[in-house]
């Protein structure tokens, strides 16, 4: 093998090592996208939601928008966001369950919408955490809540449904693991094996027994319908999913996540039946 050679493969392999190194110490940039923004819910079309706060096991204070069920007989839906974002770009996302008479507890996560922190996996789970603690201190049960993950919350949503069940699920843009994405989008570098946040439903999600219901676009280029279609392969019944054929990523609500959900909840839950 000529000396050119050698040069070439030393410089290849030098190359894919920065690459696999700047992958690994970049990690959580690629992944957390937070937006420091801190609307009101008055500038976010929800002036029925109160500003409220959280209080982690770990010492944050964190932003959050509650309003109780018009009635007690019905449940309190916990909306844990995706990956980009402030917590007023779900108001939207939330209006058709208050307008159900729900109760609702929008929640943003660490340094997301002006909260401090770094997020990570293990402080997600926590965030998630002081969710229900604060639901639980104003007297709802686990059992009477639904847990709502958006892309990147779905894996809070699976996580905190194994630790404390709730009354039903609804994942909107789930994925089996973001180990599985992650490899998908980098398929020349060994991801799998560096990411420090993995959040891995598809490991936990056949410990959740409550009605499930996954809903994903099959034109969805972020967490491509492969990824919810595992998931959903390897939950319990009762579930069901639902595929908009046209939508993406951000579109579901566009086909109409938002009255399905509440047509499944009524559907599922003793105050319907």
């Amino acid at each position: 093998m000529n000396e050119w050679l050698w040069r070439g493969i030393a410089a290849g392999t030098g190359a894919y090592g920065l690459l696999l190194g700047g992958a690994f110490a970049g990690q959580r940039h690629l992944m957390y996208f937070p937006d420091s923004h801190r609307p009101t819910p008055d500038d976010s079309g929800v002036p029925e939601m109160a500003v409220v706060s959280l209080h982690t096991d770990d010492g944050l204070d964190l932003l959050a928008w509650h309003r109780p069920p018009t009635d007690t007989a019905l449940p309190t839906l916990v909306y844990f966001h995706g990956n980009a974002g402030h917590i007023g770009m779900r108001a939207d996302k939330v209006r058709p369950y208050l307008d159900a008479g729900f109760g609702v507890l929008l929640t943003t996560w660490r340094s997301y919408s002006g909260n401090p922190g770094k997020p990570s996996e293990d402080g997600l789970y926590k965030d998630g955490r002081a969710a229900l603690s604060f639901l639980h201190k104003a007297g709802i049960a686990p059992g009477d809540t639904v847990l709502y993950g958006e892309s990147l919350g779905t894996g809070v949503a699976v996580h905190l449904a194994v630790e404390q069940t709730p009354a039903a699920v609804v994942l909107e843009a789930p994925f089996s693991s973001i180990a599985d994405v992650a490899q998908a989008r980098m398929p020349l570098l060994p991801v799998k094996n560096l990411l420090l946040d993995r959040f891995d439903s598809k490991a936990k999600i056949a410990n959740v027994g409550v009605p499930l219901l996954i809903v994903h676009g099959a034109r969805d280029g972020t967490i491509p319908i492969r990824f919810g279609e595992k998931l959903f392969a390897a939950a319990l019944h009762p579930k069901k999913m639902q595929i908009y054929p046209e939508a993406g990523h951000n579109d579901l609500y566009d086909h109409g996540m938002g009255g399905l959900t509440v047509e499944f909840l009524r559907a599922s839950l003793p105050p319907f039946k």
